[in-house]
């Protein structure tokens, strides 16, 4: 069964290896066989990963794209050691991270370090609000974060 990707004008795809630049026009892409594929807004860099979880992210990312969880592991464990000692609440999205990885479902593990990306912001703003998940009486938040 074929990938179906549509591109919109001028979104980049990288396939691989290769990236794919879409020309002025929407365009619908088939991609049978088995290689790496991340869409332009699934894309860090170094330059953006401006975060300790967007680093995670981006170590990640590479590890799915080189298909060698080997190129960053010693740098992708450095950094899941930094996230969790600053925000122990991060622990059962990282452990699920690992989880794929150490199984070779890097696709899966990509998913699930965007989640923590999500899960830092929701932090920070909420850090930013002074809230911190607490209530202004006190009493402990009953949603799930």
């Amino acid at each position: 069964m074929s990938l179906k990707v549509e591109l919109k004008p001028h979104e980049r795809l990288i396939v691989g290896n290769c990236v794919i630049t879409n020309s002025d026009q929407r365009t619908r892409l088939f991609i049978d066989g088995k290689s790496p594929i991340l869409r332009e807004k699934d894309i860090l860099t170094p330059a953006t990963a401006n975060s300790p979880a967007k680093r995670i992210y981006l170590a990640v990312q590479l590890m799915y794209l080189d298909d060698n969880i080997e190129t960053v592991r010693a740098e992708y464990f450095q950094l899941v050691d930094d996230i969790i000692h600053a925000a122990p609440s991060t622990i059962p999205i990282v452990e699920e991270i690992n989880n794929d990885i150490l199984t070779g479902a890097l696709y899966k593990a990509l998913r699930a370090a965007k989640r923590l990306v999500q899960y830092e912001q929701e932090l920070l703003s909420h850090a930013e609000s002074g809230s911190l998940g607490v209530p202004a009486d006190g009493a402990a938040d009953d949603k799930p974060a």
